[in-house]
């Protein structure tokens, strides 16, 4: 594991998503990061969209789990 050194701002925004999503507040740079690379390798897919190929990825399928209200 490395030192990344990021913008007090930046890392405060991370610190209030973490909490929002029970994220560590390492979990949440590295999703966020890791998003990032994927939206640059795949500049014509929505956020929607890779999360939907990353779960596809890890046999994740939710298409049973719908919400109704």
């Amino acid at each position: 594991m490395g030192i990344v050194k990021i913008d007090e701002d930046l890392h405060e925004d991370i610190r209030r998503a973490s909490s929002v999503m029970c994220r560590s507040i390492n979990a949440q740079a590295e999703y966020w990061m890791k998003i990032g690379m994927l939206a640059e390798a795949h500049p014509t897919l929505s956020f929607n969209e890779i999360v939907r190929m990353q779960l596809g990825a890890a046999n994740v399928h939710l298409t049973d789990a719908l919400i109704t209200a």
